[in-house]
C-alpha cells in the first residue's frame, strides 16, 4: 500500500481564479453568483464548511469542473470548490485499487493509474470531470459489457448536510452506497473514492465511416462483437463515423498516431474545422444540410493503437449543449427512428451529430442504467443556436420507450415522472432524507427532479 500523507498545502486564496462568485459551465449556459466561494483543502476544513454554511442557514453546492449542461451545480449560496482537494491517498496495485480524493480529473486519476501501471476499466471520452461530479451524474463510455463509471467505485466517503463523515461500501452503509454512487450531489459532499480498476492495458481504434443502413442492420453484431462500440450519424446525410474499440494483444506492439496526424485531425479537422462548420451554419442555417454532406465527403478510415485513456479520451473544443437519454437496448432501432421523425417533422437544422453508445445493466439506485441493458442516444446543438423545441421533442419521443434522461445533460423530467422510471426512486429519497434533512445541497435542478 503506498500512502500519500504528506498532501500539498493548499495554494493561496488569491492565486485561484476559482473563487470568484461568478461562474459559467462549459457549454456558457448556466451561470449563476454565489454569496461566497469555499476551497476547502483538508476534511476537517471540509466539515467546517458544512457545519457552518449549515447554520448560517445557505445553500451549498460542490462544484466540479463545469461539464454538466444542466443546473445541477448552480447555487446562489455557498460555492464548493475542490480543486484543492484532488490527491491521490492510497494505491494498491496489489488489490488494483486507488483511492483519491473527490476533487481529482479524471486526467489526473488516469494519468496516476497509470503511473502505478493500472487503468479504468472503461471511460468516457471526456476527462477534465471531477471523479465525484462524473461518478454523481451517471457519467458512462461505451461497451455492451460495462456500467458507468460509478460501477467501478468499491467505497465511498461523504460529508453530509448535518457534518458527518459516512463511508459507505456493498457492506458497509449499502442502501447509502447504492444511493450515493449516482447521487446528483443531493446527499452530501464526496470527499473521497475508492475505485476498482486493473492492469494498464492498450486498445486498439477503428473509426471508419459506415452507411446509415448497414449500421443500423447490423447494430446488435457491432455492439456485441466489439468491446466498445458507438457511432455518430451526421443529419441530412445517410453516412455515419463508427469507432470501434478493442484490447491489443500484450505481444503486439502498440501503433499511436503520430503527432503530426494527431493534430491534424484532432486539433485541425475535428475541432477547429467542425468548430468553422458550426459557426456557418448558425449564421446561415439554410446551408447546413450542404455543410453536412461536406462534413461526410472529410470522414475517412483511422486505425491506431495507445494507452487505454489515450484512445478512450479526445479534446472537445467546440462547445455545444446535449441531451441525453438512456432506452432499453431493445428499443435501439425505434429510438433511432424516433430521433430521425423529430429531426424531419420539425425542420431541425443542425451540423451537431447524434450519438449512439451502450451500456450494461447495473444495481445504483439513479444509474440510467439501473436493472436493464440500455442505448444511450445523444443529441447536440452548437451554442448560440435554438435547441429546446428540438431537445424536447427528442425527449417526449424517448420517454415514450422508457427512457431516462442523463443527469448531467439537459433535460426537462419532474420529479413525480422521473418516480415511475426509477424502481428505487423513493428508496434514494428516504436516504436524501437521512443525510440531508435541512436540504443543505438542494437547488432548483434537485427541487425539480427529486421534490421537496
Amino acid at each position: 500500500m503506498n500512502a500519500n500523507p504528506n498532501a500539498q498545502p493548499s495554494p493561496t486564496l488569491e492565486a485561484a481564479p476559482a473563487l470568484r462568485p461568478a461562474w459559467r459551465n462549459w457549454a456558457g449556459n448556466q451561470r449563476t453568483t454565489a454569496r461566497r466561494v469555499a476551497r476547502p483543502g483538508a476534511l476537517e476544513e471540509l466539515v467546517a464548511v458544512v457545519r457552518e454554511t449549515r447554520s448560517e442557514g445557505l445553500p451549498l453546492k460542490p462544484v466540479g469542473s463545469g461539464h454538466s449542461f444542466t443546473s445541477i451545480a448552480a447555487t446562489d449560496g455557498v460555492r464548493l470548490v475542490l480543486d484543492a482537494y484532488a490527491s491521490r491517498v492510497e494505491v494498491d496495485q496489489e488489490r488494483r485499487r486507488a483511492r483519491v480524493q473527490g476533487g481529482m480529473t479524471l486526467r489526473a486519476l488516469n494519468a496516476l493509474l497509470a503511473e502505478h501501471g493500472l487503468a479504468m476499466s472503461n471511460l468516457g471520452d471526456v476527462d477534465a470531470q471531477t471523479i465525484s461530479g462524473a461518478i454523481s451524474t451517471g457519467t458512462h463510455g461505451t461497451g455492451t459489457r460495462y456500467g458507468g463509471l460509478a460501477t467501478f467505485v468499491e467505497e465511498l466517503e461523504l460529508v453530509t448536510g448535518t457534518g458527518e463523515v459516512v463511508r459507505c461500501s456493498e457492506t458497509v452503509e449499502p442502501d447509502i452506497f447504492a444511493a450515493a454512487r449516482v447521487g446528483l450531489g443531493a446527499l452530501g459532499v464526496i470527499s473521497e473514492v475508492t475505485l476498482r480498476c486493473e492492469d494498464a492495458f492498450r486498445l486498439h481504434c477503428d473509426e471508419r465511416p459506415m452507411p446509415l443502413a448497414t449500421v443500423l442492420t447490423e447494430l446488435d453484431e457491432l455492439a456485441a462483437s466489439n468491446e466498445h462500440f458507438e457511432f455518430w450519424w451526421i443529419p441530412d446525410t445517410e453516412r455515419t463515423l463508427t469507432k470501434r474499440l478493442n484490447r491489443l494483444d500484450p505481444e503486439e506492439a502498440a501503433q499511436p498516431l503520430s503527432r503530426a496526424r494527431e493534430w491534424w485531425e484532432d486539433a485541425v479537422l475535428e475541432n477547429a474545422g467542425l468548430g468553422a462548420a458550426c459557426r456557418l451554419g448558425r449564421r446561415a442555417p439554410r446551408l447546413i444540410p450542404s455543410i453536412n454532406r461536406g462534413i461526410t465527403r472529410l470522414l475517412s478510415p483511422r486505425v491506431f493503437s495507445d494507452r487505454s485513456d489515450r484512445v478512450f479520451c479526445s479534446p472537445r473544443r467546440v462547445h455545444f449543449v446535449e441531451l441525453e437519454y438512456a432506452v432499453p437496448r431493445a428499443h435501439a432501432r425505434r429510438a433511432f427512428a424516433a430521433i430521425q421523425d423529430v429531426l424531419t417533422r420539425l425542420g431541425v437544422r443542425t451540423t451537431m451529430p447524434v450519438e449512439v453508445r451502450f451500456a450494461a445493466a447495473d444495481d445504483v439506485w439513479l444509474s440510467h442504467s439501473y436493472g436493464r441493458d440500455s442505448a444511450y442516444f445523444a443529441v447536440h446543438q452548437y451554442v448560440g443556436m435554438e435547441h429546446e423545441p428540438y431537445f424536447r421533442a427528442v425527449e417526449e419521443a424517448l420517454s415514450d420507450l422508457g427512457g431516462r434522461p442523463h443527469w448531467g445533460k439537459l433535460h426537462y423530467s419532474e420529479a413525480a415522472t422521473l418516480a415511475e422510471r426509477y424502481p428505487r426512486f423513493s428508496d434514494f429519497l428516504a436516504v436524501r432524507d437521512r443525510l440531508d434533512p435541512d436540504r443543505l445541497f438542494a437547488n432548483e435542478y434537485l427541487t425539480r427532479v427529486l421534490g421537496t
